[in-house]
């Protein structure tokens, strides 16, 4: 099938599934919410399938106990291939956080400011940024530049950009959301510009300093930073309801294993509560980092949900990959209830 043939089917997709789903009562939702909670996280694994999901693989890392896998579903519908719990999957914006720490890292050694402005490292877009003399590289790792989320245009992930360039694109000469520093507004432009900065500084793609600095050091060899790195048959499928095809082939950046999430989240959450470097930060760095971003994070692609989240009283992370997704997000919804659910059981097995 062509590239112009799936965006086309795509687009058809999505704008029937925003109309239908209009009249879409959630009471899958209620039901997920309300079952007895399973004895077991595998139950409540196979019980999420039964709800719709095509695929699901979940890892949990608790203090003082053996790290456990689990998976539920199709790695592969058509082909019939189980659920495998050491799959790549698309990660989506929980790609952030590495951005995050690579920042971070290039602040520490004063190859970046945090108090620089756009105006100062893309000077190009003076004038077609609003506030761009304004706009610091710490707003817009907070998510509070103000600036317009590319992803937010009519139909954008029925034919999502390829392009660095072709992102900006959407934005240029839009007036701003709000005053930089004033308000809060989740936005993906921010970090399409964050990471140009990034290359800008470094002379080379900035996953590079992200594998030199992050993923070696914690012997994370099953994270990459796009579909081009990997063997397309150990990614895990991804499909959205009312579209027929498998959508693994799609390129959204990274890919990473739910072990390699976990492992990370694990040494992100290590340093900020003991304080120091741990294994992740050179000293120094935690402290800069708890200044700019968060400790967990979830993402989202078409065909492809992720969480990773840390639990600071049971001492554990969970880290849960969804393969289905729709227009509304109601899939987003249950999933939610999900994870709250295995959070409830390792509780309740505590």
């Amino acid at each position: 099938m062509t590239r112009k043939k799936t965006k086309r089917i795509l687009r058809i997709v999505f704008i029937a599934a925003s109309i239908g789903s209009l009249y879409f009562v959630p009471w899958l939702l209620v039901k997920a919410w309300i079952l007895p909670l399973p004895d077991t996280i595998q139950e409540q694994l196979d019980e999420a399938i039964d709800h719709g999901f095509d695929g699901m693989i979940v890892y949990i890392d608790q203090a003082g106990q053996t790290p456990q896998y689990f998976a539920s579903g199709w790695h592969n519908k058509e082909s019939k291939i189980p659920a495998n719990p050491h799959a790549l999957f698309k990660i989506a914006s929980i790609g952030k956080l590495y951005d995050a720490v690579a920042v971070t890292k290039l602040v520490s050694t004063g190859r970046l400011s945090l108090d620089k402005t756009i105006a100062d490292y893309l000077p190009e877009l003076v004038g077609k940024i609003e506030n761009a003399e304004k706009i610091t590289l710490r707003l817009m790792i907070q998510h509070r530049s103000g600036i317009p989320n590319y992803s937010d245009a009519p139909d954008f992930w029925a034919a999502p950009t390829g392009t660095y360039e072709e992102s900006l694109a959407l934005i240029l000469d839009q007036p701003a959301n709000f005053e930089p520093g004033e308000d809060y507004e989740y936005c993906n432009t921010n970090y399409l510009l964050i990471n140009k900065i990034m290359d800008d500084e470094l002379g080379y793609g900035n996953f590079q300093f992200i594998r030199e600095e992050i993923l070696m050091p914690l012997n994370l060899n099953h994270t990459f930073g796009s579909l081009s790195e990997v063997n397309i048959q150990d990614v895990m499928s991804g499909y959205h309801v009312g579209y027929p095809y498998d959508l693994k082939e799609n390129d959204y950046g990274m890919h990473a294993t739910a072990e390699d999430v976990g492992t990370f989240l694990r040494a992100l959450n290590d340093a900020r509560l003991s304080g120091r470097q741990g294994s992740l930060f050179e000293p120094g760095e935690q402290e800069i980092y708890a200044s700019v971003y968060e400790y967990e994070h979830s993402g989202w692609v078409p065909g492809y949900q992720s969480f990773a989240e840390y639990h600071e009283d049971i001492d554990a992370v969970v880290v849960a990959f969804y393969s289905t997704t729709d227009a509304k997000l109601y899939n987003w919804n249950l999933s939610e209830i999900i994870n709250n659910r295995i959070v409830k059981i390792l509780r309740r097995q505590k």
